[in-house]
């Protein structure tokens, strides 16, 4: 029977689970939103998988990434468990080999990696201004009355994009509704939007990075080609999109685990799609840091521990559940 590997990535918007096979080749993927639930939503993707082909998988690795990556460890047992800065590089290498600028924008943050020879050299990450993220995406759409997926599209039909202020979210929402009441045209608005997030991109989170080509645009705003466009005008080059644009740090996590080569997974099986898994927390009063160290329970047991600063109850594994 073939190998099969798991990638994991879970996001403050979207959880994403795939399963590659031990060619890399991407045999199935599930993408759903975390709607802040993230343990229900890695369950959900295990259902999901189980109702596919599960009796011709067999599970080797398994590999969780996403800023919900130690939670999703815990839960589905990870192998490996790396960061997204990781897990997007290598996914874009897989596909495109000879990639040295990826553009990876989500739902609630944006990053950009540079990779020389195949090594990531540089990176850089924007978690605080929404603008330019899908979910700000998302709410201007529908403040347009524009079905998202159409949104890009509405950008490419422009003439004569207005210039919007794009620094920040607040000030661009206000500045393109400004627009909308000096009566310019919705294609015009939307395209200005475009190029005002993607200034806003480089001028934040691309701020003197060596942008070179091949540049590759990954995670779910790819989908917009309106924000392809902008980005191609704005830098020159042509910027790729990868076929699996919206699961590529799950396949990066997928592709990490196959690396490992581990002999015995820690796989939980695809049952834990029906396990009780809680989360809870207390204050740890060891020490003047006053930690608040989270509890993750399977059927009621504690099997993780993590949030305090001096590993105090994360050595509960070692030690049979006791901190020292």
């Amino acid at each position: 029977m073939m190998a099969h590997y798991l990638g994991v990535d879970v996001g403050s918007v979207s959880t994403n689970i795939v399963v590659i096979d031990e060619d890399a080749n991407l045999e199935e993927s599930i993408y759903i939103r975390t709607q802040g639930q993230p343990i229900k939503a890695v369950q959900e993707c295990i259902r999901m998988l189980s109702f596919k082909k599960k009796e011709k998988w067999d599970i080797k690795g398994v590999g969780a990434t996403g800023s919900g990556r130690q939670l999703a460890g815990v839960i589905v047992g990870a192998d490996v468990v790396k960061n997204e800065i990781t897990a997007h590089a290598i996914a874009a290498q897989h596909e495109i080999p000879d990639v040295q600028t990826v553009i990876e924008i989500g739902g609630q943050d944006s990053k950009i990696i540079i990779l020389r020879d195949g090594v990531v050299t540089d990176f850089a990450m924007n978690t605080v201004c929404a603008a330019g993220t899908g979910s700000f995406l998302d709410q201007q759409a529908n403040r347009l009355n524009i079905p998202i997926e159409e949104f890009g599209n509405y950008a490419l039909k422009s003439t004569n994009p207005v210039r919007i202020a794009g620094r920040c979210a607040v000030f661009a929402e206000s500045d393109m509704i400004h627009k909308q009441q000096l009566g310019y045209t919705t294609e015009d608005i939307v395209c200005g939007l475009c190029e005002a997030l993607v200034r806003n991109y480089l001028n934040n989170v691309g701020k003197g990075k060596d942008i070179r080509p091949r540049i590759v645009f990954q995670g779910g705003v790819a989908a917009n080609a309106g924000m392809k466009a902008a980005f191609e005008n704005a830098l020159g080059e042509t910027v790729y999109i990868p076929k699996n644009f919206g699961v590529m740090g799950a396949i990066g996590a997928a592709l990490l685990a196959k690396e490992m080569e581990v002999e015995n997974t820690k796989f939980k099986g695809f049952q834990i799609s029906d396990t009780d898994f809680t989360a809870d927390s207390f204050e740890c009063s060891g020490c003047p840091n006053h930690c608040e160290v989270v509890n993750i329970r399977m059927e009621g047991k504690v099997i993780a521990r993590w949030g305090d600063r001096c590993n105090r109850w994360k050595s509960l594994e070692e030690n049979n559940g006791v901190a020292l």
